[in-house]
Parts: C-alpha cells; sequence; structure tokens
C-alpha cells in the first residue's frame, strides 16, 4: 500500500535550517571579532613578558603590526605602552561594527597587559 505525503514535513525541516543558517551566520560575526581580540590581546602579554629585552618602540611596532596584519579597524593600531622601573603596561581601544538582522551593533574592546621584568 502506497501513501501519499504531504510536503510539510520538508518545508519545516528547509524553514529550520533557514534558521539555524542564519543564527550561525550572525553568531560568527561576533565571534570572529571576540578571536581577534584575544588573538590580538595574547600578542600584547606575550611582547610584556619578553620587555626587557625590547624597547617601546620595537614592542609598539611589532603589536600594531600584528593588529594591522587581523584587520582591526584604525584605532586598534594606536597601541600605547607605559613602562616603570620593572614593571610594563600595553593597552589599546578600539571598536567593531557587527551586523545584526535590522541593525548594526559596535562592540568595544579595550585589550591590555602588563607584566613585571
Amino acid at each position: 500500500m502506497v501513501r501519499s505525503r504531504r510536503g510539510a514535513g520538508r518545508i519545516g525541516c528547509l524553514f529550520f535550517l533557514l534558521i539555524v543558517t542564519a543564527i550561525g551566520y550572525f553568531a560568527a560575526n561576533i565571534g570572529e571579532a571576540y578571536w581577534n581580540f584575544y588573538r590580538y590581546e595574547d600578542v600584547m602579554r606575550g611582547e610584556a613578558q619578553f620587555a626587557a629585552n625590547r624597547s617601546d618602540a620595537a614592542i609598539k611596532l611589532r603589536v600594531e603590526s600584528f593588529a594591522d596584519s587581523l584587520g582591526l579597524p584604525y584605532p586598534a593600531n594606536k597601541v600605547t605602552v607605559r613602562r616603570g622601573t620593572h614593571d610594563i603596561f600595553i593597552y589599546a581601544n578600539y571598536d567593531v561594527r557587527v551586523e545584526f538582522p535590522g541593525q548594526v551593533r559596535e562592540l568595544h574592546f579595550n585589550p591590555s597587559a602588563s607584566g613585571t621584568f
């Protein structure tokens, strides 16, 4: 015996896949912004760890170059390095625009690292 099937089950499945894909797309945009922030801050931590062997200008250049290689917006390239007698503080501030359905939000990031030597 052969039964006829309605297409409602298939349309429901396609709608579900469309929703999951849309959520994945917007989550990927947010995820990329945070992933780049963590990578950028990790480079700052590495530079702070080896600050005794590098000048402030060299540290600033290396961090700014890494920000450029990540494709971060311009303010991320404005790195500040403050050095004390036995400590160092590296930081920057920048905003990333993330698209959501019907709106654009700006996420503010302020990566920083400090260390002693």
